[in-house]
């Protein structure tokens, strides 16, 4: 059910009816006692992200609860979380969230008649589409369709310079995960940028691959991990077909036409509360001089960011333990190559914390610029 009112005059309607949204409405007849269910991904059993639009409830003290919140598949990302909310799709903020007895509470009073409810910011498959063509109207990079996704929607890749080395960036592999589309809206723009001296030096040493979106279908359905088969596509690299994976199978091939030198894979993690990188440690090849050009990418983005830090991140995995399933670990081991996951907070970061915003679209943006300038620093060194 996406669709529901309160109140004898259905003055408020709650939907998650459109694209990338996700609610099932159980009960809406209080205003003040609103009762939701996030749904789980179509063909798999993750949930966690949420996305519905209220509409009518101007001046109305909604407490709205999503009831199944304990069944989610990451529990501890509730803790000290606070849901985001938009009147226009483009600026959001923060909301009062609390979570006890196995119930997330949204409370707002919104000052419009429409408001939109997210787990993070939306970042809708409309808004990609948009964003793509005008980009690529203005910004002279090549675009290529490399295939396309179950669902029928064409797979986007973007080129840009003309140098020996073969970077590699790819963006949402978890529909749910939008701050990582938020971050390529940074990231593409700053790289096309001719008067970006840090854009023109890594063209210059590097061709650049970009995969704005792996997950379309994921994204437009408002799944958490998977996509339209249910598959989480970055536990697919090792074993990708055309039947259940094509999105990983498609980007895989491509690569193999390329080669790789260099790989960041952009996500969202929902327990902890801070930027961070996690480097293909515990792969079988693993040696000392990865770990030292890993280390060098962590020391100059801690130089360019205050947004990032390197003490909070995932633990270490032991020597030759690392799942090759997942992308950076496959990337890391089938090309020898400087490899990495960034995951981004759904909550603030705690380093340089801003309450009313939290991690948002706009420092999304401005944090991957700054990726940028690390990236034409270490082709330097990558030469």
């Amino acid at each position: 059910m996406g669709l529901s009112w309160f109140g004898k005059k259905k003055t408020v309607a709650i939907s998650g009816d459109f694209d990338g949204g996700n609610i099932k409405v159980v009960d809406a007849s209080e205003a003040s006692d609103i009762r939701l269910e996030i749904k789980p991904d179509g063909a798999a059993d993750f949930f966690q992200y949420f996305n519905f639009r209220v509409d009518g409830a101007a001046g109305k003290s909604l407490a709205m609860h999503l009831t199944n919140a304990a069944q989610a598949s990451y529990v501890p990302g509730w803790t000290d979380y606070r849901a985001v909310a938009s009147y226009d799709g483009e600026d959001w903020f923060r909301v009062d969230t609390r979570y006890a007895d196995g119930v997330l509470t949204i409370d707002h009073t919104p000052k419009r008649a429409s408001v939109q409810y997210a787990y993070f910011a939306a970042y809708p498959t409309a808004r990609f589409r948009s964003f793509v063509e005008t980009f690529s109207r203005e910004s002279g990079l090549s675009r290529e369709t490399i295939g396309k996704t179950l669902d029928g929607q064409a797979i986007e890749y973007f080129r840009a310079g003309d140098g020996p080395l073969q970077f590699w960036v790819i963006a949402r592999q978890h529909p749910g995960e939008t701050m990582a589309s938020w971050w390529i809206e940074g990231f593409l723009p700053a790289l096309a940028d001719k008067e970006n001296p840090a854009a023109q030096s890594l063209r210059k040493a590097a061709t650049v691959h970009v995969i704005p979106c792996m997950n379309l279908d994921g994204a437009r359905r408002g799944h958490l991990r998977t996509n339209a088969a249910g598959v989480d596509l970055n536990r697919a690299w090792r074993n990708a077909t055309m039947e259940k994976s094509p999105e990983v199978f498609l980007v895989r091939e491509k690569m193999r036409e390329t080669g790789v030198d260099f790989f960041i894979d952009v996500h969202g993690d929902e327990a902890i509360p801070n930027n961070f990188l996690v480097s293909a440690q515990g792969v079988p090849s693993w040696s000392e001089a990865r770990q030292v050009r890993f280390d060098r990418y962590s020391a100059l983005l801690l130089e360019a960011s205050r947004d990032f830090q390197t003490k909070d991140g995932y633990p270490a995995t032991a020597p030759g333990k690392a799942n090759l399933d997942i992308a950076n670990n496959y990337v890391a081991e089938t090309w020898d190559c400087l490899s990495m996951t960034l995951e981004m907070p759904f909550k603030d970061a705690n380093v340089n914390p801003m309450p009313d915003v939290g991690w948002s679209p706009a420092r999304c943006r401005n944090f991957a610029r700054e990726h940028l300038r690390v990236m034409a620093e270490i082709a330097g060194g990558l030469a």
